[in-house]
This record gives structure tokens, sequence and C-alpha cells, in this order.
């Protein structure tokens, strides 16, 4: 008896994204780190034995990109995520104690909570990803990035993502990519079930962005459990995100899985799996990744084997 034996008439049978085949995902739960034919010869997995490494290296990793732009004296622009977060400390930590002024970078954050119409928290609400970056990351930084440089997700804003990075690359300017994957494989807030909108895997590469955008209960609850205490009644069921369109532009990509808790338990092994092993598919989102060079640095335990356990 398992999981794709019972589900047929339970509540779980219209709860996972219509797109997603659960046995080629289950499938994926069992090949660790071994590399796919569909991977950029130039995308890595990194293995981090403990949180603290992940958050060092990953940070590193984001102020080494930075630097090496700064030395070249090209622009940079940047996608930004709120979670992964330890990372932000590394990398202001790196940057200050090089003395880079990071004059030279636009950051688009990724993603911002919102209501149906694309209504955003404050800025002072501590909830918010803008106030999050600037306690984290911007107010960190000795030489910071300038406030007119940062661009949030609000609904007047986001529309122009496209074509202000359209207009920094035209400059020279390289696009790189930060990263989490959600419970539900997606990267932003661009979520799986939204795949089923489009014909076809090309159409749904072209998409941008989406304001008040319909969460998943998977990312809902993971973030009841990653940033709100588990009180889901807090966490908005809207968002608006960036789309493929814009981060599969991206000429590298940092990632970091970082969803495993004490006592042997976890949200993010399965997530991380079928990123790397699912192939490319507009139903889950995340499998498109390893498509891109860069690292992706993950906790050791998140490879497997991801088999059942009593904590």
């Amino acid at each position: 008896m398992n999981f794709m034996t019972t589900v047929a008439g339970s509540l779980l049978e219209d709860f996972f994204p219509k797109g997603w085949d659960m046995a080629r995902m289950d499938a994926c739960c069992d090949k660790g780190v071994a590399r796919e034919a569909f991977w950029n010869k130039d995308f890595q997995p990194v293995e981090c034995e403990v949180l603290s490494d992940l958050d060092t290296l990953m940070g590193h990793e984001i102020a080494m990109q930075i630097k090496l732009a700064a030395d070249r004296k090209e622009k940079l622009a940047m996608i930004l995520p709120v979670g992964p977060m330890g990372m932000y400390r590394w990398a202001s930590y790196f940057l200050n104690e090089w003395d880079v002024d990071c004059g030279h970078v636009y950051t688009f954050n990724m993603d911002e909570w919102s209501d149906g119409e694309g209504n955003t928290l404050s800025n002072t609400d501590k909830a918010s990803f803008e106030y999050s970056m600037k306690q984290a990351f911007f107010n960190k930084l000795n030489r910071t990035i300038p406030e007119n440089q940062r661009n949030f997700a609000t609904k007047e804003n986001l529309p122009t993502y496209p074509e202000k990075i359209a207009a920094l690359k035209a400059e020279g300017a390289k696009l790189v990519l930060v990263y989490g994957i959600g419970r539900a494989c997606h990267i932003a807030f661009w979520e799986p079930h939204f795949g089923t909108e489009f014909a076809t895997d090309e159409e749904w590469k072209q998409q941008c962005y989406r304001i008040g955008a319909k969460l998943h209960p998977l990312t809902i609850e993971q973030n009841a459990i990653t940033s709100f205490k588990s009180r889901t009644t807090l966490v908005p069921c809207r968002a608006n995100t960036i789309g493929p369109g814009l981060f599969l532009q991206a000429d590298y990509a940092i990632g970091g899985c970082d969803g495993a808790f004490n006592r042997g338990m976890g949200w993010q092994g399965m997530s991380f799996l079928a990123t790397l092993h699912y192939g490319p598919c507009r139903h889950v989102t995340s499998s498109n990744i390893p498509t891109l060079p860069g690292k992706l640095f993950y906790l050791k335990e998140l490879a497997g084997p991801l088999t059942a356990e009593c904590n």
C-alpha cells in the first residue's frame, strides 16, 4: 500500500496541482544528486553539512558576484528573495570586509504579500518583504545599494521590472537570480497550478509577473511554519510575483535549500529532489532551475534517503 494506491477518492485527489505526475515526483526522491542530461553544464549542487555552512557559502557567493561586477566596472541586476535569509548576514559581512561600493547594483525583489488587487503591506510592517530586506541586507552594508536602485514588487512597480531589466542588460549588466525553492516547487511565488493556464511550456516561459497571484495551500502552510510560528491565519493567500519570463533570463543563479528542522524533520527534501530530477516542466516551476548556470546550496539531509521515520 502506498500513496498512489490510496489517493483516489481521498481529499488529496484535488489538492495537488493538476499537472503533477505523482509517480514521477516520487521517483525523484530516490535519486540523490546524480547529474541529469538536461542540466546546464555549469549548474552545480553544493552540499552543506549544517545551516551555518549554507548561510556562509551562499552569502559569499552573492557577495562575490557583486564584487566581480564592481571589479569589471559593470552594472549588476539581481533578483532577490526573502527566504532563505541567513545568507544576507554573510553577504553584507564580506562586502563590508572587502570595502565594496554597491552603487553599481540594481535589485529586484521577486515577490511581496498582497491582496487580490495587488495591494501590499506597508513597508514598515515587519511581515513585509521590503522591511525584511532593509533589516537583513541593505541597512547592514557600509556602502549600500542606492535606494532608487532597489525595486520592490508593488502593483505599481512590478510591471516595470521587464523594461528595467532589459535596459540594464542592454547596457551590459548581467542578471543574477537568488532564490529558494517552495514546498510546492515554486520559484518566487510562481505557483505550479499556473501551468494549466497555458497550452505549452514556451507560452508559460513568456510570463514575466502576476499581480495578486493565488497561492497554493502548500505554500501557505510552508510560510505558516517558517515565517509565522505556525499561525496560518496570519499568512496572506495572495502575492505579487515575478514569473519565468524574468527568472529564466538569469545569466547566473544562486539557490538555497535549508528546509530541515530538528529531530530529523524537514519540509524541503522532495521539493529539492524534484527540482533536480523531474525535468523541465511548467507544472513544476523549480524543475527549470537546473537549466541555468549557477550553484544550488543544500543541506546534506535533504538529498535523502527520504524514508518513513517517526519523530
